[in-house]
């Protein structure tokens, strides 16, 4: 079996040097596991495109992939997810049930992600993206949510993220085995 991987999926705005991309790839690296950052900035305003190269990558790979997405690339991991199984899902402040503006879509009632590990964490204080979209999808997916006392960026709890991350990761290791 090939060695576990992350894949990082950034948001809106970000690029694949993102600060908690920075702070997080480490904390995989240190777990065994692979990783990468997809750089999707030239499809910045293109929610389903950006899955389908999330799609097409995963194709590419053998053995088990967690995949770790951060706003819009929390949406684009977890869309992804629902059409690969995937060995882990570490979201932070996925803008889920948002796809009036992400697809101009329907917003669905549920997600059905191919994965038994599911993480999120979220801030009380997200002026963009409801914590409360977090908690709907925790409720229906089995996922564990971590609210923190933080905003959209989630700047203030990058150590906190590190430790989860790492408690997440070797989860995700030990059901591997």
């Amino acid at each position: 079996m090939d060695k576990p991987h992350v894949i990082f999926s950034h948001g809106h705005e970000s690029s694949p040097q993102s600060r908690k991309i920075q702070v997080l790839r480490p904390i995989a690296e240190q777990a065994g596991f692979s990783t990468e950052a997809i750089d999707y900035t030239d499809l910045r305003d293109e929610p389903v495109a950006r899955r389908d190269r999330l799609l097409a990558r995963l194709d590419e790979l053998d053995g088990p992939v967690v995949l770790a997405g951060s706003s819009l690339g929390g949406w684009v991991s977890m869309a992804a997810s629902e059409q690969t199984p995937v060995a882990g899902l570490w979201l932070m402040a996925p803008a889920l049930f948002m796809e009036d503006y992400i697809e101009d879509g329907v917003i669905p009632d549920a997600y059905a992600p191919k994965t038994g590990h599911i993480m999120v964490v979220h801030g009380w204080s997200d002026d963009i993206i409801p914590w409360r979209n977090s908690l709907k999808f925790a409720e229906t997916s089995g996922a564990t949510l971590q609210l923190v006392a933080d905003g959209h960026r989630l700047e203030n709890s990058l150590v906190s993220m590190e430790r989860l991350l790492h408690e997440f990761l070797e989860r995700v290791g030990q059901s591997l085995n």
